[in-house]
């Protein structure tokens, strides 16, 4: 939480650029056998309002992550972010139900889903995508549910081959980018490496040997705001990280569709403390 007194716009400055010096600090660290890809901050503005994400925008982020379709449509669709911030790539990073979809494929800016769960969800997105008429494809991620937590989506990890494998034959409008996990909260360090993270990465592995991809050409979503730097020492191309930018969240001000939805949500987060 900002402190009293503290601007929000000066607090955010501050919170970037820390958190853009700890992404460098810890991609510094990783071991050189790694693919070389610079690792992408996605700022994840969930219950922000439309100022605070013009402000990161001004301030070089574009890369920004929303949880719930209903708000990632009213903000990418501020007039205020359409005429400030041009180049802005939402990555959509929450479940998504496949009721949603064609809401999500209006999202003006839509840069990337992270959360592909399902052939089925696959299946409904790349036949809504066609029928946009796009003239490029829709990248995507899959997710895999790495912990095996009942409370957490993705796919089930011995899954995850023949999943993307039928996105790449059977799905001609989507583009496969990753994999994306969120992993359990706490692990001690001390006790070795994530094995969510872990796990992700032999994935990776199995994916591309199996359907022979470069293993720079699969990217590795992982990380939030408490654990980003060990997951970009291990591989993370991708991290998500909300408060530790954008200061604590209030879930009262979300948009009226998905206010009861944020509110149970929240306080699954506060238990969990499941934070990007």
């Amino acid at each position: 939480m900002w402190r009293v007194g503290m601007a929000a716009g000066e607090g955010l400055e501050s919170a970037l650029r820390t958190v853009k010096e700890r992404v460098q600090q810890a991609a510094a660290r990783r071991p050189q056998s790694l693919p070389a890809v610079q690792p992408r901050l996605v700022a994840v503005s969930k219950t922000k309002p439309a100022e605070m994400v013009i402000e990161a925008y001004k301030l070089g982020q574009r890369s920004f992550g929303e949880n719930y379709v209903q708000e990632l449509l009213e903000k990418a669709s501020d007039s205020s972010i359409l005429s400030s911030c041009p180049e802005i790539k939402w990555h959509f990073i929450g479940h998504l139900q496949k009721n949603n979809v064609n809401k999500l494929i209006a999202v003006p800016n839509l840069f990337m889903l992270e959360t592909v769960d399902s052939v089925k969800l696959a299946d409904r997105l790349n036949s809504s995508w066609q029928k946009k008429g796009s003239s490029e494809r829709l990248k995507i991620m899959a997710q895999v549910n790495t912990s095996g937590e009942d409370s957490k989506h993705g796919l089930p990890p011995g899954e995850t081959a023949t999943t993307v494998a039928h996105i790449l034959q059977k799905c001609p409008s989507l583009e496969f980018v990753g994999l994306m996990t969120i992993g359990s909260f706490g692990h001690d360090l001390s006790q070795g490496p994530n094995p969510d993270f872990q796990m992700l990465i032999s994935l990776r592995q199995e994916v591309c040997e199996k359907l022979h991809i470069p293993i720079e050409k699969v990217e590795l979503s992982m990380g939030m705001s408490t654990d980003f730097q060990h997951a970009i020492e291990v591989g993370s191309t991708n991290v998500r990280i909300g408060s530790t930018i954008f200061g604590e969240r209030d879930y009262s001000k979300k948009p009226s569709g998905d206010k009861a939805l944020g509110e149970i949500k929240g306080k699954l987060e506060n238990l969990t403390m499941q934070e990007h």
